[in-house]
This record gives C-alpha cells, sequence and structure tokens, in this order.
C-alpha cells in the first residue's frame, strides 16, 4: 500500500470523522435496526432495509477512514525547508498572466481539497504543474478551457 500525503488539518478532520462515526453513527444506526426488527416482518420493513442500508454504508466509511489514516504520511507544512520550491503543503500566491487574477492555493492530499477554501489536491493538473517551481518561475497549466499561465508570485510555509 502506497503512503497517503496529507496536512496535520487534514488527518485531524478524518480522525474527527472517524471518531464521530464509531462513538455517535454506528451507534444511532443500531438502534434504528433494533426498533425496526421490534416490528415483526421485516420482509417488508422499508426502516429496516434503510438502516441496514445506512449500517452498511458507515462500516464501510470506517474502513476506508482507517486505512487512509494507517496510510497516512502526516506532514506539517510550517516544519517544511524546501528552500522556495513548491512541495507538497505548500501555499502558493499566483497570477495568471492573461487576466492578472491573483489567487492563493495551498497544496493538500485529496481528500482535504476544498476550491473555496484555496486548498487544491495534490493530484490536481495546477498543483502537478507548480510542484518543484519556485516563486518567479511560470506553470502551465492544461484547463478546460485551454492553456493558461500562471506566475509564482510567493511559496510559503505555513
Amino acid at each position: 500500500m502506497s503512503t497517503i500525503p496529507l496536512t496535520r488539518r487534514g488527518a485531524e478532520k478524518l480522525k474527527a470523522e472517524l471518531h464521530r462515526l464509531k462513538t455517535v453513527e454506528r451507534h444511532a444506526v443500531i438502534q434504528a435496526i433494533a426498533e425496526a426488527r421490534a416490528q415483526g416482518d421485516l420482509s417488508e420493513n422499508a426502516e429496516y432495509d434503510a438502516a441496514k442500508d445506512k449500517q452498511g454504508f458507515i462500516e464501510g466509511r470506517i474502513k476506508e477512514l482507517e486505512g487512509k489514516l494507517a496510510a497516512a504520511k502526516v506532514i506539517d507544512p510550517s516544519e517544511l525547508d524546501a528552500g522556495g520550491r513548491v512541495v507538497f503543503g505548500a501555499t502558493v500566491d499566483l497570477e495568471e498572466d492573461a487576466t492578472g487574477q491573483q489567487v492563493t492555493y495551498q497544496i493538500v492530499g485529496d481528500d482535504e481539497a476544498d476550491l473555496k477554501h484555496g486548498l487544491i489536491s495534490i493530484s490536481s493538473p495546477i498543483a502537478r504543474a507548480l510542484i518543484g517551481k519556485h516563486a518567479g518561475d511560470t506553470a502551465e497549466v492544461q484547463a478546460p478551457g485551454g492553456v493558461r499561465h500562471w506566475e509564482i508570485i510567493d511559496v510559503r510555509y505555513v
């Protein structure tokens, strides 16, 4: 199994979800199954079927999260010393050459990506184009609307 890069914040988020699933959701679905069984005939009991489906989803998600956390390599961006290069966990200020649009992104793991909060996945096209570059370099990104050129203004490890 390969390692899965996560920031400390991303690992804590997955741990919190796992804890909630094990301590709250799992017990709630067990209670729902017990209540549905108490109603009698299970062959035509929609509540029972729904609760069993939800139980399957919860157990599958617990296994998925446990696997990801077991394979995780937690990286604290503030402890990085990459010499100004764009690496996993780096926060990068960019300016698009054509429009002058400025954006700030942090490169994070697939499970913690959230574009609304400026968190882009390490496997996204823009992150792949930025990795290894320095401030002042230009990254060429193949986007759905065509090729876009982004100048790297600054690289921070926060």
